[in-house]
């Protein structure tokens, strides 16, 4: 675990729903996440082998972010979620976390991700490069 300033960060495999999905939904999300689906959440943490929480360094520890992942370890590292709570965006969380995903990975480990469109910039400005050759099947639900 590190800590930035007054954000704990860590790996948090038995991370709760409900503090997902909270974070989902203030994070903007939610719109676009099966929120409503205790199961199908439940499903996205158990499936995901790396999870990792921003949590405030006060009382309760509130969960402010998460990034949720799937890797190898060793090659590659899909960000299936970066997540930050509204109220905590444009502090710094989202890089923490990301910086958080790469010191855990190590050097030899590539990540990637799907933005979405109104986040572009802030993968751009973390030093990410676009990739124009990703392809996608919908899900149908």
């Amino acid at each position: 675990m590190s800590e930035n300033s007054h954000v704990l960060y860590a790996r948090e495999p038995e991370l709760g729903i409900a503090e997902f999905r909270r974070v989902l939904v203030e994070s903007g999300l939610g719109d676009t996440r099966p929120v409503e689906d205790d199961a199908r959440l439940q499903a996205m943490l158990s499936g995901a082998n790396l999870v990792l929480t921003a949590r405030l360094n006060v009382e309760g520890r509130p969960l402010i972010g998460v990034a949720r992942a799937i890797t190898d370890f060793s090659w590659v590292c899909y960000i299936s979620e970066l997540a930050v709570s509204q109220s905590a965006q444009g502090l710094g969380i989202g890089r923490g976390l990301m910086d958080e995903a790469r010191r855990q990975l190590g050097t030899s480990v590539a990540i990637s991700l799907i933005s979405m469109p109104d986040a572009v910039g802030f993968y751009e400005r973390i030093g990410m490069m676009r990739m124009p050759d990703a392809f996608w099947f919908s899900r149908k639900r």
